[in-house]
């Protein structure tokens, strides 16, 4: 079977072949006729499967054949992502199939400068791409008009839930058309999705290639039992021997908080490993160098929350380290996700410390993966001793950083109102029973003049 075959038309084929794509993947094979058709689509696929070209491909083909021009502040597809990662790859994809077919794509996510989304949009784009609170906010200030939407798709609908972009999307989906075409895909079904595609996808079509929740097939899943305070050691040392090695190519670790990724970045710094750390509290553009650098191979490792998990296409990560075991399951298949891509094999290893086995149960419960256990590497206590050493004192940058976060999440209380001292000449009953000020004889004073009447 060939991408001609299934109906495309020969510019987005030629483009294709430009990028040397010869023949669909199954979830492609399954989605494009479908697409191509108008018809409404559910799709389930693990990550790393070429989601993106099933539904951008024929969608492209059925906007030209429209032969519509966009009006000002409109836009004829919206693509919806949880993450300015997968958004930002999503609309790179669009212009690499859409290279001869002359459509204008566009991203607006947050982290950019609204002026700019403003400007792009003004005079209408073929193709958006967006993350839900930026197009919201948009939206609300009328720099974007969705009125004349005849495509939306919701790419990786199920972390979008997890997010909290519920409310979000029913705003979105208020503002475009009831006679549109609707495609969902999602790398797991739970019950929240298929409830989702039944509000908002008018008798779909559902192709599926993978069972609900399984990990990719080409995926050595190991796990190692440590303690919490032998785990940067361990990291270290299965870093050092892995590179050493030449076994290890490109490595993504993962921690569940934005503070711990930091921490393990500048313990592997401080032991004469490079890295780098991306998540939610470092700016767009830090995002952006950071992954860059990483796939282009000049920084080798790289650190990131689950922002990451399904935000992340790089080809030749050879291995992901789960540092900290996920506490929602299913991150744990899009993590192992972002290894063994585009045919080619992998490895996920994960550290389990005591406290966290009952989220390795839930693995195992949504996956029914057999693990293979791997004992601790030798001269785990001396190095441990080695990285857990104090090292030097967080940086202005780093407090600051942390300040932030801390207000943000517990926001200082209104202070009490103190009411001056009354002036001489002033009777107490103009100050209608406030405290009067100075010393607590005065105050005495005042009390029992109240109670007097």
């Amino acid at each position: 079977m060939t991408f001609e075959t299934l109906g495309l038309s020969q510019p987005v084929v030629q483009a294709l072949a430009l990028k040397g794509y010869d023949s669909p993947t199954p979830i492609q094979a399954q989605a494009i006729p479908t697409v191509l058709t108008g018809r409404d689509l559910l799709g389930i696929a693990q990550t790393g499967t070429g989601k993106t070209a099933a539904f951008m491909l024929p969608s492209i083909d059925r906007l030209v054949a429209a032969n519509r021009r966009p009006a000002p502040r409109t836009c004829r597809m919206l693509i919806l992502a949880p993450t300015r990662e997968l958004a930002g790859q999503i609309a790179q994809s669009a212009r690499d199939y859409a290279k001869f077919a002359h459509l204008k794509v566009a991203t607006v996510f947050g982290g950019t400068s609204v002026g700019r989304n403003k400007q792009e949009l003004a005079r209408g784009v073929d193709i958006l791409v967006a993350t839900p609170g930026r197009l919201v906010d948009l939206a609300d200030q009328r720099a974007v008009d969705l009125s004349a939407v005849e495509i939306l798709v919701l790419d990786e609908a199920d972390q979008m839930l997890d997010l909290g972009f519920i409310h979000a999307l029913r705003q979105i989906v208020k503002l475009i058309p009831a006679k549109r075409q609707t495609l969902l895909f999602s790398a797991t079904m739970p019950k929240a999705i298929r409830q989702l595609a039944d509000q908002y996808l008018s008798d779909p079509a559902q192709v599926s290639v993978a069972p609900q929740a399984t990990t990719a097939e080409r995926v050595e899943q190991q796990v190692a039992f440590c303690q919490n305070g032998e785990k940067q050691a361990f990291l270290t040392i299965l870093l050092r021997n892995g590179f050493a090695s030449k076994e290890m190519d490109r490595v993504l670790v993962f921690t569940r908080t934005k503070h711990g990724a930091d921490r393990v970045v500048k313990k592997l710094v401080q032991s004469g490993i490079r890295a780098n750390a991306i998540h939610g509290n470092k700016s767009q553009p830090q995002r952006e160098k950071a992954l860059g650098e990483f796939r282009q191979g000049h920084v080798k490792i790289l650190v990131a929350t689950d922002i990451a998990a399904r935000g992340i296409d790089v080809t030749g990560i050879s291995h992901v380290v789960n540092f900290e075991l996920p506490n929602v399951a299913e991150q744990y298949v899009h993590r192992i996700g972002r290894t063994a891509r585009a045919g080619a094999a992998g490895v996920a290893i994960s550290l389990c410390a005591p406290d966290e086995k009952a989220y390795l149960r839930d693995i195992w419960k949504l996956t029914r993966a057999n693990l293979e256990e791997i004992g601790l590497p030798e001269g785990l206590a001396a190095e441990a001793k080695i990285v857990n050493a104090k090292g030097p004192e967080p940086t202005r940058a780093e407090r600051e950083e942390r300040s932030y976060d801390q207000r943000r999440r517990f926001p200082p209380r209104k202070k009490a109102q103190v009411h001056a001292k009354p002036r001489g000449g002033e009777s107490h009953a103009a100050h209608a029973g406030k405290p009067a000020g100075g010393n607590n004889s005065n105050r005495r004073r005042f009390n029992k003049q109240r109670r007097a009447g």
